[in-house]
């Protein structure tokens, strides 16, 4: 494991490590991920807590609303705290550690992201139904903490998917801008925020969105995102030597589209650089990975998916009515 020790020694060095704030404070791309990355995942979790609480409504069980908001709460916090600690984590090694553990933290990141698109894809058409059968049994257990759990579950799962994303996003912009982390969490914070209000919306019926064009191109947006993380953590691993196939420069199109933002033309490349980790100088591991991602998980996602019996709908739970 020599490459530990110090990564390569042929100067191919990275072109987008931090190096002293020369990259413009606000990165649009970063901030664009970021708000992708939490609006798609905040309305997974908006549409979980919806329907929960749509149905306590109309099953005369608003009395336990404050069950729902603080297993939704709890979530949250979790998520917040595991994202923080992972970050941070990361962040307090030194090269080649540090890289390393990005390069992992990215890869993660990634499979997570492509597991929820094809989980989400599948389960859409059952998941209203499935939550309302929960929620039945959670009354019928007669325990305040089921229906917590019930809830801190479905949501956890959401928000540790978008923390470790997030992360993944966070990692790969610090290495580019030094305020590339904040640019990611404030971009999220803004996608949280217009989930939270699609989910007042779900609550009251509003049908303004189209869900499955939203779910779809948020979907689409999500792979590209994800097939950057992919490349940067290839191009990482190159960097400390843990790969040494494929190590070559394919091309060079900085002059005519840079990723430094040193221009106008490099705001553009630096925009799509953070978005979906294009680089004007791409090594053929990097390029091929980040081809080979998009082909074939665009391919899979784009599918027609098969039909699939719905549950039967649960019935309006009146046990527990006052």
């Amino acid at each position: 494991m020599d490459w530990l020790d110090g990564g390569r020694s042929d100067g191919h060095r990275s072109d987008h490590r931090t190096t002293g704030g020369s990259r413009p404070v606000l990165d649009l791309g970063a901030l664009t991920s970021g708000f992708v990355t939490g609006l798609r995942e905040g309305v997974e979790a908006a549409l979980i807590v919806a329907i929960v609480l749509a149905y306590l409504a109309r099953t005369g069980n608003r009395r336990f609303f404050g069950q729902v908001f603080v297993g939704t709460g709890t979530a949250v916090a979790v998520s917040l705290l595991v994202g923080i600690a992972i970050f941070v984590t990361v962040r307090e090694l030194s090269d080649p550690y540090e890289q390393l553990l990005e390069a992992g933290t990215m890869l993660v990141a990634t499979g997570v992201v492509t597991w929820m698109l094809f989980w989400m894809r599948r389960q859409a058409a059952s998941v209203k139904g499935e939550l309302q059968h929960a929620v039945d049994r959670a009354l019928a257990a007669g325990s305040v903490l089921a229906l917590v759990a019930l809830v801190f579950t479905s949501v956890i799962r959401e928000g540790i998917e978008a923390a470790l994303f997030l992360v993944g996003q966070a990692s790969a912009a610090a290495a580019s801008v030094t305020d590339g982390p904040l640019n990611v969490f404030l971009g999220a914070v803004i996608g949280l925020i217009v989930a939270a209000g699609l989910g007042v919306g779900f609550y009251h019926g509003s049908r303004r969105v189209n869900l499955g064009v939203f779910f779809r191109w948020t979907g689409i947006a999500l792979v590209f995102i994800a097939a950057g993380l992919l490349s940067r953590a290839a191009h990482d691993l190159i960097e400390i030597g843990a790969i040494n196939v494929g190590t070559g420069r394919v091309f060079d199109l900085s002059a005519i589209l840079p990723d430094d933002g040193g221009s106008l033309l490099g705001f553009g490349g630096s925009f799509l650089h953070a978005l979906i980790g294009y680089s004007a100088t791409p090594e053929w591991t990097t390029l091929l990975v980040w081809l080979a991602y998009v082909v074939v998980v665009l391919a899979l996602y784009l599918r027609p998916v098969a039909a699939r019996p719905l549950p039967a709908p649960a019935s309006p739970s009146t046990a527990h009515q006052s």
